[in-house]
């Protein structure tokens, strides 16, 4: 996409990300890390993210759609420190991938901060109306919760902005529907192999709440 669709929608981004980062500063998430910082995933998704928020810059190619990574940031580092982490993302995606001011306060908009608040408001309703398994932290907050939030953060941003040359409204809600499935699907799978093998990396998950308990020997 070319960007907003009027000067309105670069005020109301930009007051969005002044909330949402005021919110998250306030929580002060960074008292919750260990002497030794954040996990090296965090750092790794969090060094990738740039390169998927200017892919279509960085390849030259208007019609190539982003991706966002901002649901598996928050399942790794939580709310808080997902929307901190996502500012320097945008900042350095602007630069790398040559875009304008407005554009990049858009992404920050709408692949970081719209679909990381869905994820968030998506995990409460598991917590609160879903069985508390492993399987379904998995699929509902990995899966099911991705493809979710990134589907109706893509297709919101698509009836704001001004759509690429050439492009038909519907193909590109298409389009946006099958990335957010294939960014689905590699939550999806890192979450299922970090709750088999490093739950510890998942700040939204805990044993105590999802793991049945042991039955009595």
């Amino acid at each position: 996409m070319s960007g907003p669709a009027g000067g309105g929608w670069v005020l109301l981004h930009a007051l969005a990300v002044v909330l949402a980062a005021g919110i998250a500063l306030w929580l002060r998430p960074w008292r919750l890390l260990g002497a030794g910082g954040p996990p090296w995933p965090w750092l790794a998704l969090w060094a990738a993210m740039p390169l998927l928020w200017g892919l279509d810059g960085l390849a030259k190619a208007p019609l190539l759609l982003p991706l966002s990574g901002s649901v598996l940031l928050v399942l790794l580092a939580g709310w808080p420190m997902a929307v901190l982490a996502m500012l320097p993302v945008a900042v350095l995606a602007a630069w790398m991938g040559g875009l304008p001011p407005a554009e990049a306060l858009s992404r920050l908009a709408w692949l970081g901060l719209v679909p990381a608040t869905l994820a968030l408001g998506i995990g409460a309703a598991v917590r609160r109306w879903l069985p508390h398994h492993l399987f379904v932290f998995i699929l509902a907050r990995g899966f099911f919760g991705t493809l979710l939030a990134c589907a109706l953060a893509g297709w919101a941003a698509m009836a704001v902005q001004v759509l690429p040359v050439g492009s038909a409204r519907g193909d590109m809600a298409l389009a946006l529907g099958l990335t957010a499935f294939a960014e689905a699907f590699i939550t999806g799978a890192f979450t299922a192999v970090l709750v088999a093998f490093r739950p510890q990396w998942l700040w939204s998950y805990s044993d105590r709440l999802y793991l049945p308990a042991a039955a009595p020997g």
